[in-house]
């Protein structure tokens, strides 16, 4: 894959730079800030864009950035990096996706076949969540699963929590351990008892899940 990255930390730039050279990957840039990246990727195209959330032009201009990039290049895969697991940074990102997109934590890239599922899994078109953050995530969206339980039955429910995780339909069915069918019928009620009609403008996956974390 061809890939452009950005982050203001010198050092674990270019430990993420080696790491991707050492997956096979080709690094056409590396900046330490957004507006370089941005030109960069208008000049050249690439597979992926690597952000760091935290980074100039300014305190969270990677998700700035991110967003940028996905209103000019709709196909681009985006991997946003950070130390910290909040809550609010999906709720961004989801807003940014609904594909293509990643938001890992910067301990968790440690070898060089993790980095490169990530990227295997943002380009196929997933969106990919660091398992502690799905962690977190249960655990904040707590209260919201208390009041979605009078909307929704029990199994739509985890439908739609493990469509929060970032999986498809067939991941959820694995997950679940039953058709991708049932799954989809879940997936048709849930919009369907969320008001979420189908329309070309909205993306309704995208919808329910900032629905599920209260945005």
């Amino acid at each position: 894959m061809r890939i452009a990255l950005a982050d203001d930390g010198a050092l674990f730039r270019n430990g993420l730079q080696m790491l991707l050279e050492a997956a096979g990957h080709e690094v056409v840039e590396a900046f330490d800030n957004g507006d370089d990246l941005v030109e960069a990727v208008h000049a050249e195209p690439v597979d992926v864009a690597i952000l760091d959330i935290r980074m100039p032009p300014e305190p969270e201009g990677g998700l700035t950035t991110a967003g940028r990039l996905r209103a000019s290049h709709p196909t681009l895969g985006i991997l946003l990096l950070s130390h910290h697991a909040e809550t609010r940074y999906l709720s961004r990102m989801l807003e940014i996706g609904p594909s293509r997109i990643g938001y890992r934590l910067k301990d968790q890239i440690t070898s060089v076949a993790a980095l490169h599922d990530t990227l295997t899994r943002i380009v196929a078109g997933e969106i990919v969540i660091d398992t502690r953050l799905t962690s977190k995530l249960v655990e904040y969206s707590q209260t919201r699963q208390d009041e979605l339980r009078h909307e929704l039955s029990g199994q739509e429910l985890r439908v739609l929590r493990l469509m929060a995780t970032g999986l498809s339909n067939a991941g959820i069915a694995e997950e679940m351990g039953v058709t991708r069918k049932a799954v989809e019928k879940h997936v048709s009620a849930v919009f369907t008892k969320l008001s979420l009609p189908d329309t070309s403008a909205d993306n309704r996956r995208v919808l329910a899940v900032l629905r599920y974390l209260g945005s």
